[in-house]
């Protein structure tokens, strides 16, 4: 049986409250689970200790018993301490997209097409200065 630590989504429309728990793989996300392990408050200030409430002694018995965390437990598991910070790698999530990229390149030919206009006229007239 293939062991998660995720969230579980309560509370009411665009209030959101999250339990922490350890469910079968299989489950749906707000179905369910065999353990309560916590809570998660995304209300809350970030700096709260009410946000995040979790029993690390019952984590610590489901990571040894192979329960994988999502990436947001795991990223809360570091915060806490109980887990080594991974390294992450995401390369393509800071370039823009297609049309993005397309509007900057015609900036930049805009730009250039400017800059070579401006620079004909002040060519001219430092070439009849000389004369």
């Amino acid at each position: 049986m293939a062991m998660k630590i995720r969230l579980a989504r309560g509370g009411s429309k665009k209030r959101p409250f999250y339990r922490i728990v350890a469910a079968d793989s299989r489950m749906p996300r707000d179905g369910r689970f065999i353990e309560k392990l916590g809570t998660y408050n995304p209300l809350l200030p970030k700096d709260s200790e009410e946000r995040v409430k979790m029993n690390m002694e019952r984590i610590q018995y489901w990571l040894d018993q192979g329960a994988q965390p999502t990436d947001r437990i795991a990223r809360m598991l570091e915060a806490a301490g109980a887990k080594e910070k991974a390294e992450r790698n995401n390369p393509q999530k800071g370039t823009p997209g297609k049309k993005a990229q397309e509007r900057t390149e015609e900036k930049a030919a805009k730009a250039a097409e400017a800059a070579e206009a401006a620079a004909a006229p002040a060519e001219e007239e430092a070439a009849a200065a000389e004369e």
